[in-house]
């Protein structure tokens, strides 16, 4: 196996990368943040975009903050908002980050918060830049998966193949991460079986029970058009090829968004809603939402798969993309990290085609860029949302 260096953190796991994350609080600052980051690409910019409080959001936010590929934090604040951006730097300063606090309204408006902003970051990174490197094993790896742009290849080539790969990882030692309990609906009990105990397996069912009463609820399964048109014909058959994602090993349990594993091996994330009275905005559920969910529960790395085909990416963690159908490969190669079709033409097996997702995530985390890194894909995507942490926690 490659060696693999990660940076040291003074609490927590190493991190694969080392950025500085650089967080508004409110859309009305995203502007300033995001001038702030264009100084250098080892500065990523996301944040909330609304005004009234959200605890859900301020806790993926802070959770963001301490992720172990974030050497540093600047929270950009107007001043106003509903997120107290003081309160947030408590928990990221505890866990030994350099944090700092920018109010545009006290700064003295746009360009003199830019201004100050860049030169705090500037800072930052030459503090980063004396990071200690430490070894990192297999086991000491997290590693999320999501689905988006799915077609019928999906569940037949790239789905299995992550699933193949996600097994060499929990055999080593290290921990994975399955989302999208949405994409379950109509096989409940099948899930439910993986549970590694009768706690484990009764979180499941009600996960995926919550999850259909959601869609009920919004009048909307998560399943759409485009899937249609790539062969799926019904969200049951969706979700049996999305499971595929988990491989074979058992489940140890069930965590919700910026919730952390509280052991290796395989762990469903639930990032649905809790119940709770509709709110505006209260769930737009998406593939850039889902990919930084995982990031928040302290992914290295996600494993995204497509037939359709995808051109996203994620901030602070990077986004390997399997590719199931060969001609959607062919087409948008340029985005995509392995040809899973290859198992479409038989020119592969599925456990040949995991093995290469497998070594890809050992290579990045390495630090070879992926391909969406290396293009400089940077989406993100924060909603209001309720969701409260497991009873269990």
């Amino acid at each position: 196996m490659k060696e693999i260096l990660g940076y040291q953190r003074q609490s927590g796991p190493p991190g694969i990368r080392n950025v500085v994350a650089s967080i508004h609080t409110v859309e009305c600052s995203s502007f300033v943040s995001q001038q702030i980051a264009a100084l250098d690409p080892r500065i990523h910019a996301l944040g909330f975009p609304g005004c009234y409080r959200n605890e859900y959001a301020a806790r993926l936010m802070t959770a963001l903050g301490t992720h172990p590929n974030v050497g540093a934090v600047l929270l950009v604040s107007l001043g106003c908002e509903g997120t107290d951006a003081a309160a947030m730097a408590g928990p990221i300063r505890a866990s030994g980050r350099p944090v700092e606090v920018l109010r545009i309204q006290e700064t003295g408006g746009t360009q003199p918060t830019i201004e100050r902003g860049r030169s705090m970051v500037a800072r930052m990174l030459a503090e980063l830049d004396r990071t200690p490197r430490v070894p990192l094993a297999l086991a000491d790896l997290v590693v999320g998966t999501e689905c988006g742009g799915s077609d019928a290849t999906s569940g037949i080539a790239a789905n299995p193949a992550v699933g193949h790969a996600f097994d060499l990882l929990v055999d080593a030692g290290g921990t994975a991460i399955i989302e999208e309990t949405l994409e379950m609906v109509g096989c409940a009990e099948i899930v439910a079986r993986r549970g590694a105990d009768e706690r484990v397996t009764r979180e499941l069912r009600a996960a995926v029970d919550k999850a259909e009463r959601f869609s009920l609820q919004i009048d909307q399964f998560s399943i759409a058009p485009g899937n249609h048109a790539g062969g799926l014909t019904t969200i049951e058959e969706k979700s049996m090829g999305a499971f595929a994602k988990c491989g074979t090993r058992p489940i140890q349990g069930v965590i919700k968004v910026a919730q952390k594993p509280a052991g290796k091996g395989l762990y469903v994330l639930d990032s649905v809603p809790d119940p709770h009275p509709f709110l505006f905005g209260y769930s737009n559920p998406n593939d850039s939402e889902g990919i930084l969910d995982l990031i928040s529960c302290g992914a290295h790395v996600v494993v995204f798969t497509t037939g359709r085909g995808s051109v996203i990416g994620s901030v602070i963690s990077p986004v390997v993309k399997v590719c199931g159908n060969p001609k959607t490969y062919a087409r948008m190669s340029g985005d995509m990290d392995i040809n899973a079709g290859r198992i479409m033409t038989s020119e592969a097996s599925i456990a040949e085609v995991g093995r290469e997702i497998f070594d890809c995530i050992v290579d990045v985390a390495v630090g070879k860029p992926s391909k969406s890194e290396a293009l400089g894909h940077r989406e993100y995507f924060v909603p209001y949302k309720v969701q409260e942490l497991c009873a269990n926690v």
